[in-house]
């Protein structure tokens, strides 16, 4: 940083993570609603998620990530990933309809937001263990949840394009023209 730049506090950055994964998770739910219900089975391949899996994965990765980076012994090498997926989402059930799953987006996330203000800037400036081994600041690790995000996202709207949908970014950016 230049000297004539202040350096943010910790509060601060915390507070813009959460804000930036608050916004990317807002998009994630515009890029859902903009797909009918009922074409929620959809798939691009018979391998490929579906919408309804995608959304759910968004959910319960979200949950993952919240519940243990704010853990004070927190450390992703602790488990294999889907024991993970099963601590932190394994409560959720298989069979909710796509508005449900719409609500789950927005309550997961809030859910995880007051995760990390309740552990704070402090702990989230600590390293933890990824999945690999290496350390990471848990903050850096969040902005990596939020990547994955923004990833499942994109996939939502290409899923949209091939139905023949608009996107909702697509949408937001041209309004009426959007095609």
């Amino acid at each position: 940083m230049t000297e004539d730049m202040p350096t943010p506090d910790a509060r601060a950055l915390l507070d813009e993570a959460i804000e930036s994964w608050e916004y990317t998770r807002k998009g994630v739910l515009a890029e859902a609603e903009g797909i009918p219900e009922d074409r929620w089975g959809f798939r691009p391949h018979e391998k490929a998620r579906s919408v309804g899996d995608l959304v759910m994965h968004v959910v319960s990765s979200g949950l993952m990530m919240s519940g243990e980076l704010t853990r004070p012994d927190g450390d992703f090498t602790r488990q294999a990933p889907p024991a993970f997926t099963e601590e932190y989402a394994g409560h959720l059930s298989d069979d909710l309809s796509p508005s449900e799953m719409k609500s789950l987006l927005s309550s997961a996330l809030n859910e995880g937001v007051a995760k990390f203000r309740a552990a704070g800037p402090d702990l989230m400036l600590r390293d933890i263990r990824r999945f690999d081994g290496e350390r990471w600041a848990r903050l850096t690790w969040m902005y990596h949840g939020i990547g994955h995000e923004d990833y499942h996202r994109g996939q939502l709207a290409m899923y949209a394009r091939i139905m023949g949908l608009v996107p909702a970014l697509t949408r937001a950016i041209y309004g009426d023209e959007a095609k």
